[in-house]
């Protein structure tokens, strides 16, 4: 009787972990799908902006360079 307790504590402890698992894994999900659109979204500023202003496009490197050098040296 005492293994049948224990067993189906087990089982419930298990059921919850495996309910927070999928909650979380949802809310990744979310943020990921978030980011993809972002991805697409800042894609089309930069052609935009390439469009109308063509010396972004040879500009956009560098400042891309300074961005992540300002970030790694925080």
């Amino acid at each position: 009787m005492n293994e049948k307790r224990v067993l189906l504590e087990r089982i419930n402890l298990l059921e919850k972990e495996v309910q927070t698992l999928t909650a979380e894994v949802q809310r990744l999900d979310k943020r990921l799908t978030e980011l993809e659109e972002l991805k697409v979204e800042l894609k089309g500023i930069k052609i935009f902006f390439g469009r109308v202003h063509p010396e972004f496009k040879n500009q956009l490197p560098e400042i891309m360079r300074k961005i992540k050098n300002t970030r790694t040296s925080e």
